[in-house]
């Protein structure tokens, strides 16, 4: 008999959890420090719901739509929800409506609007500003901050009065060695630190890279394939 779906999910679970604590210890990091946020993205709630029974507090994702009906269907749960993905301006007053943690804040226009939709919604969101490790204009629609954007975005973060900034984000570039690039976004979130001492969060690494990023300090992986499988198909 094969394994039931939760069966798998708990398998490869436990999988990427050892393989963060082992390298944690490797790198000479407390896994305790590093949270798992699970990206669910095209997977139906039956999964989420199999990931919350097994202990998963932490869940991602990249589209407003789905982000919203998800967050409506699993409300009460515990869920802290992370949204990860590039957002459309007019997007963004929704996304503050339900989001926890807001990843992918590249832009002032975006964090303004982000937090029009928490007052709105009467919450406080907390926001990292998304670092583009993409050499020259590669970035181009993958999202992120140039270096020269950071001081001003991080002050619209700040004062807005209804946002929080926790840190930073980034995605390796396509192709490349990670390395470089993580160490490049911690060296950027060390000097953010300097001005702004509670922005303690490093979201960096994904299923093929996040030892990478753990070495060079992240405090969140995001982990989807590796736990959930390969998305279905036509999605």
């Amino acid at each position: 008999m094969g394994d039931t779906r939760r069966d798998e999910i708990a398998r490869r679970l436990d999988d990427v959890r050892r393989r963060i604590a082992d390298a944690a210890q490797v790198f000479g990091r407390d896994p305790d420090e590093i949270t798992l946020v699970v990206i669910t993205k095209t997977w139906p709630i039956s999964d989420l719901e199999i990931l919350i029974d097994l202990g998963v507090a932490d869940l991602g994702e990249n589209k407003h739509q789905e982000a919203e009906d998800k967050a409506a269907a699993l409300s009460g749960r515990g869920v802290r929800w992370h949204f990860v993905g590039q957002i459309q301006s007019n997007k963004a007053t929704k996304i503050a409506a339900y989001a926890d943690i807001v990843h992918s804040v590249d832009s002032v226009r975006i964090a303004q609007r982000l937090n029009a939709g928490a007052h709105q919604a009467d919450r406080h969101v907390r926001c990292l500003i998304q670092v583009s490790l993409d050499p020259g204009a590669d970035h181009a629609g993958r999202g992120g901050a140039a270096p020269d954007q950071i001081a001003e975005l991080a002050s619209t973060i700040e004062t807005a009065g209804r946002l929080e900034l926790a840190g930073m984000m980034g995605v390796a570039p396509l192709g490349d060695d990670p390395a470089p690039a993580y160490a490049r976004l911690a060296e950027t979130w060390r000097r953010l630190q300097e001005t702004y001492p509670g922005a303690r969060t490093l979201s960096a690494g994904m299923s093929g890279d996040f030892d990478e990023a753990i070495k060079a300090g992240a405090t969140h992986v995001r982990v989807g394939s590796a736990v959930l499988g390969e998305r279905p198909p036509n999605e």
